[in-house]
């Protein structure tokens, strides 16, 4: 019997924590970005940078995002993103792994005077020759 309770109290866990689950809610970020950067090393660089929305994978204000970053003569980064409101955690890394060129940046969106979506990041790489960080400045187009 007791095992019985206890199969029950799971399922009825499970049930909960399935409940909970909420579609999105929160503002779809996603689309094509310009972008201009101050990177510490390297200097200042154009990218364009892609969001796209996972709908499977966000609830309620709760955004997950696929992420890539694209710097002519430099190369593809690819990653993801975790939004909330007006905030995101953005992970990238380069898609040849032998710069060890990767890292982790916080992100504000906001709307600009001619009503287009922004960002502004800041960005960390720890590894990159011998630790990096910059900025990103983007607009959707």
């Amino acid at each position: 019997m007791r095992q019985r309770a206890g199969l029950w109290g799971l399922l009825l866990l499970a049930g909960v924590v399935h409940a909970g689950a909420q579609p999105f809610s929160g503002e779809d970020v996603s689309g094509v970005f310009d972008c201009k950067g101050v990177d510490s090393h390297e200097g200042p660089y154009d990218g364009v940078v892609t969001m796209t929305l996972n709908p499977g994978q966000s609830t309620g204000e709760y955004g997950a995002y696929a992420f890539k970053l694209e710097v002519p003569g430099y190369g593809t980064y690819l990653g993801h993103a975790a939004v909330r409101g007006k905030y995101a955690a953005m992970h990238f890394a380069l898609t040849d792994p032998a710069p060890r060129d990767y890292g982790t940046g916080v992100a504000e969106f906001s709307v600009n005077t001619q009503g287009k979506l922004t960002f502004h990041k800041f960005y960390y790489e720890p590894e990159f020759k011998g630790g990096n960080y910059g900025t990103e400045d983007c607009v959707k187009r």
